[in-house]
């Protein structure tokens, strides 16, 4: 039993239940707003694991509940909307959500994004200088890939690009956000610079480089690594 704590700031009643029964169905404990305000003040006062956010909120806009929350909350905040144009999803995503679903959504899919980040904010916590997904093993310290144990060749840029992607396990990362990372402010226009060494990336990790399950494409926005 895991006991981890859930805010839910979402104006619905009827989706704020289902999300209640299905996370404490999962021994999660839940909390709930019904309004952008009061869910900042809820996060506040006792801040949570994991915030599930709702984009269409009655007194503010979700997207500036993010921002607000951003400038002193680290842990994971998943956004929850019926918008879905690529243009909401990646303003989402660079104002710091760490995922994003569209209503209506799967509650297995829901319930993997949250594992996922909440393990991330694990990982990070406990300063792990060593990161395993599976076949893949990656030394920070001594900045060397391995696959099934063989050491991997990796240039200095692409090992930064795949710890970028591990230290971000589950998440959504946007072309902008990763160019910015990586090379720097002056490179967050270049998509098809970022192409070309994933595309030498995923030859080198992945089993299949046309068929990737570490590195997945998400249309339009960006990476995820899983």
């Amino acid at each position: 039993m895991n006991n981890q704590e859930i805010l839910i700031i979402d104006d619905e009643p009827q989706i704020r239940k289902l999300l209640e029964i299905s996370l404490e169905s999962n021994d999660y404990k839940v909390w709930q707003a019904s309004t952008g305000k009061e869910g900042i003040v809820m996060a506040a006062n006792h801040p949570p694991e994991l915030i599930l956010l709702d984009i269409g909120l009655p007194d503010k806009s979700g997207h500036d509940v993010l921002k607000e929350l951003r400038t002193w909350f680290n842990k994971a905040i998943i956004i929850l909307s019926v918008q879905n144009s690529e243009e909401d999803i990646v303003k989402a995503l660079d104002n710091g959500a760490t995922d994003y679903l569209t209503k209506p959504f799967r509650t297995a899919e829901l319930l993997a994004r949250i594992r996922s980040a909440i393990r991330r904010n694990q990982q990070i916590n406990n300063n792990d200088t060593a990161i395993t997904f599976g076949e893949l093993q990656i030394d920070l310290t001594a900045r060397t890939i391995k696959k099934n144990n063989e050491l991997l060749k990796l240039t200095s840029t692409e090992f930064n690009l795949l710890v970028l992607f591990a230290n971000n396990e589950g998440r959504v990362l946007t072309h902008q956000h990763i160019l910015k990372e990586i090379w720097g402010v002056g490179y967050q226009t270049e998509t098809q610079y970022l192409r070309v060494f994933v595309g030498t990336l995923r030859k080198k990790i992945e089993d299949n480089a046309n068929q990737p399950k570490h590195i997945i494409t998400e249309s339009g926005i960006g990476y995820r690594f899983q």
